[in-house]
Order: structure tokens, then C-alpha cells, then sequence
């Protein structure tokens, strides 16, 4: 069999050579008994990265109780609207990769290649735009430590919350750096053929990080953006 017809030729498509085990582990017996394998161990560690962050919001919950006010006129600080597209963008790129997932498995490989690099994109979209806010965030003074500053009646609560809000959507942002190094090593697999509606192990496993991270900021936006419409 030609490169072409493994490839998919011009069409695009992913056609995986017969008898190929080429990415079936040696301690699998088939390429269904690896992919549930697979699909539990990332759900094992995703239970894990919940007990990580579980921590972070419980530590932030007690603080809120305890300082509603100072909380709200501290996230009244934040930048309303740039966290409003920050949202949308990393709601899109979880569709771009429900899409890229489903693409490998259907072995459609342009589209595959089309999802994965669209991922991308707004992945780096949302970093840059969370270091937009971070270097506004130092231009105020806002940065927990000796320079810190706040306007509004006791500073200290307030650099209580901007030490979570920076731990929180730090943390957030370093799994979005790891996320987009998986993109960039799925996007190299997918250039060379290996996914295909008979091995999609990978994307799928990545897919299921990349929806993760997503569901971690949809609750970050709203405890930490919209205090001062609704404390």
C-alpha cells in the first residue's frame, strides 16, 4: 500500500495499514482494551487536578464569607469585559476540540489537522489576553507583597483575594501551557497519519484535558468577575 492511501491521499482521510499494531501497546491486547485504559487513567488524574483545585476554592470560600465587601471591591478591579472574552474564547476552542476528536475518529484528517491548530490559536488567544490583565494588574499596584495598594478601606482582605485571584488563574494558565504543548505534539501526530478511526486514543485523552481546564475556568469567572453583581 502507497503513502497516499495511508494517508488518506487528497481526500484527506485516514485509512490505517491491515494488520498494523504499530500503536498498540505490548501489554494490550487490542486497541479497545488501551483506550479504556487510557480513558480511566486521565479520569483518575482529572479527580486528582478537582482535589488540587478543591483547595484553592475552599480556601477562597472562607475568605469571602468572612470579607463579602472588601471581596466585591476588590473584584470590582478586575477587568469585567476582558474576562467576559476570555470566557468565549475558551468556550469556542472546546468545541474546536470536541470537533478535532471527533474528526480522528470519523478519519478525517484535514479537518483534524484544521481543529487542532484553530485549539491552539485560541489557547494562546486566552494567554495573552489573561497577560494583558496581569501586566494592568502590576500597573496598579494590585500584585500582592510589599508594593500592594488599595484605594478602598482595608487593603488587607482585598490582597487576600488578588492572592487567589493570581493563584487561581496562575494555576489555571499553567495547565493551559501544558495543554497546548499536548496540542502541538497531537497536531506533529496527526500531520504524520497516526490517528485514524482505528487508534484516536491520544486526541481523545487530550480532548478530555483540554475540556477539563475549560470547566475550571467557567468557575473562575463567575467567583472571581462577578462579585459586584451579586454580593
Amino acid at each position: 500500500m502507497s503513502a497516499e492511501a495511508h494517508h488518506g491521499g487528497a481526500g484527506g482521510r485516514y485509512a490505517p495499514l491491515a494488520g498494523s499494531h504499530s500503536d498498540l501497546a505490548h501489554h494490550f491486547d487490542s486497541y479497545e482494551q488501551q483506550r479504556e485504559s487510557a480513558s480511566l487513567g486521565v479520569w483518575v488524574f482529572l479527580v486528582t487536578e478537582i482535589m488540587f483545585f478543591g483547595g484553592l476554592f475552599l480556601a477562597y470560600t472562607e475568605y469571602r464569607v468572612r470579607n463579602p465587601a472588601a471581596f466585591g471591591h476588590a473584584s470590582a478591579e478586575l477587568d469585567f469585559w476582558l474576562g467576559t472574552i476570555n470566557t468565549a474564547v475558551l468556550l469556542t476552542s472546546s468545541f474546536t476540540m470536541a470537533l478535532a476528536v471527533h474528526s480522528a475518529q470519523a478519519g478525517k484528517r484535514r479537518l483534524l489537522l484544521a481543529c487542532l491548530v484553530l485549539t491552539l490559536v485560541l489557547g494562546t488567544t486566552f494567554l495573552g489576553i489573561k497577560g494583558v490583565e496581569y501586566a494592568h494588574k502590576f500597573e496598579e499596584h494590585f500584585v500582592p507583597g510589599p508594593g500592594f495598594a488599595f484605594p478602598h478601606g482595608d487593603p488587607r482582605p482585598a490582597e487576600m483575594f488578588f492572592s487567589l485571584y493570581f493563584a487561581m488563574t496562575g494555576l489555571h494558565a499553567a495547565h493551559m501551557i501544558v495543554g497546548i504543548g499536548v496540542l502541538v505534539w497531537l497536531f506533529v501526530g496527526a500531520r504524520r497519519g497516526r490517528f485514524g478511526p482505528a487508534y484516536y486514543t491520544p486526541v481523545e485523552v487530550g480532548g478530555l484535558y483540554w475540556h477539563f481546564v475549560d470547566i475550571v475556568w467557567i468557575y473562575l469567572f463567575p467567583l472571581l468577575y462577578l462579585i459586584p453583581r451579586h454580593f
